[in-house]
């Protein structure tokens, strides 16, 4: 059944902006918004739990959405919103009308496969969501096996990493860790890891890198 909001002060709108804004109110839910189609399409392909799923009719059809998303989930709560409310939820116009609210992932370390030839990129202390977002996109078209994050300074599901990432948050393993549990996972692997630095005493591209490696940024 599809239920319409017309209010800004509908109480799913407010939690809705309440959870894009607010890190902590993300934590203690357990819920993050996906904002436009193919970030929650790629969601929906990686096994992110969608829960509720919100709608413009004046921008995309209530035929579409349920075609969409008819075969990935039963479970699925449908909400048609006018556009004045769309635009109170949305950052960007071009979403495709859609915005979700899912269930944030839970990754470790311990998910990460390890083949004998993965690589993996460790991030220190990364602080604006869209570098982070624009890390997991390369990181995914180059077919890094993870991306480890250590001593974060933003929320990795971040609405605007997620949007920065064009989905590729979902579609890559990206793993918070402390920076002591990765030095014991790198170590009980025997992944060696590599620095990146400007004066560095060799250069990449003669660098003996075999076996599974990560590199630290």
């Amino acid at each position: 059944m599809i239920q319409k909001i017309t209010s800004n002060k509908n109480k799913l709108i407010r939690n809705v902006i309440l959870l894009q804004s607010k890190s902590r109110e993300r934590k203690k839910q357990n819920l993050i918004v996906i904002e436009g189609r193919k970030e929650i399409e790629l969601a929906f392909q990686s096994g992110i739990n969608v829960k509720q799923l919100l709608y413009c009719n004046e921008i995309i059809s209530s035929s579409e959405v349920q075609k969409m998303f008819e075969n990935l989930s039963n479970d699925i709560q449908y909400f048609e919103v006018s556009r004045d409310v769309f635009s109170k939820i949305s950052y960007r116009e071009t979403t495709g009308g859609l915005v979700a609210i899912a269930e944030t992932p839970e990754k470790n370390l311990c998910d990460l496969k390890i083949t004998g030839k993965s690589v993996f990129v460790i991030l220190e202390s990364v602080e604006k969501p869209g570098n982070l977002g624009a890390i997991a996109r390369i990181a995914d078209g180059s077919g890094i096996d993870g991306v480890i994050v250590t001593e974060p300074l933003t929320d990795i599901y971040n609405p605007n990493a997620i949007r920065a990432s064009l989905g590729c948050v979902f579609t890559n393993d990206i793993i918070v860790a402390e920076f002591s549990d990765v030095i014991d996972w790198l170590q009980k692997n025997k992944i060696k890891s590599y620095a990146a630095e400007l004066k560095a005493s060799e250069l990449y591209h003669k660098a003996d890198i075999q076996g599974n490696v990560a590199f630290v940024f």
